[in-house]
């Protein structure tokens, strides 16, 4: 079994609090000593109560399936013998209400563009690749929002 930490810290600094206007900037630390600045999303949260150069949870939510999925694609694309020069995704989140009125994730489509030297995979190879890295994925296996791979 594997297990991954991270530390959120979020400090008052003076704010009243319970007015709910304090500030949402935080920061996500790794043990490898990356220190990344969070927020809450201003789409939620008013600026400046959130910070919009932060990353917010669910911008880090479609990060971490997208991310997720390259690295199972890369590794497989290498196994096949493909030569991968650039992956960029442009990957979208999207949210709505369940039926219980709850807000949640509900679809994250994944939009890699694949650059490849060498010997090109066929249409069918690309979309092999893909079907197996999101079989493989830990975090699709993880979670209820419906992941489509739209690649460009």
């Amino acid at each position: 079994m594997s297990e991954y930490t991270a530390v959120i810290s979020w400090r008052r600094e003076g704010a009243v609090f319970t007015d709910n206007r304090y500030n949402r900037a935080h920061a996500w630390s790794f043990d490898g000593g990356a220190v990344v600045p969070a927020s809450a999303s201003p789409l939620h949260v008013p600026v400046p109560l959130s910070d919009p150069t932060g990353v917010d949870p669910e911008e880090a939510y479609v990060a971490a399936i997208s991310s997720c999925h390259m690295l199972f694609f890369l590794s497989l694309a290498a196994k096949k013998k493909f030569i991968v020069d650039s992956y960029e995704d442009h990957a979208v989140g999207e949210m709505e209400k369940g039926a219980d009125g709850a807000l949640w994730m509900s679809r994250v489509s994944l939009r890699p563009n694949i650059v490849f030297s060498g010997a090109q995979p066929t249409p069918t190879d690309i979309t092999a690749l893909h079907h197996q890295a999101h079989t493989m994925c830990y975090l699709a296996n993880s979670v209820k929002t419906a992941i489509t791979v739209e690649p460009t």
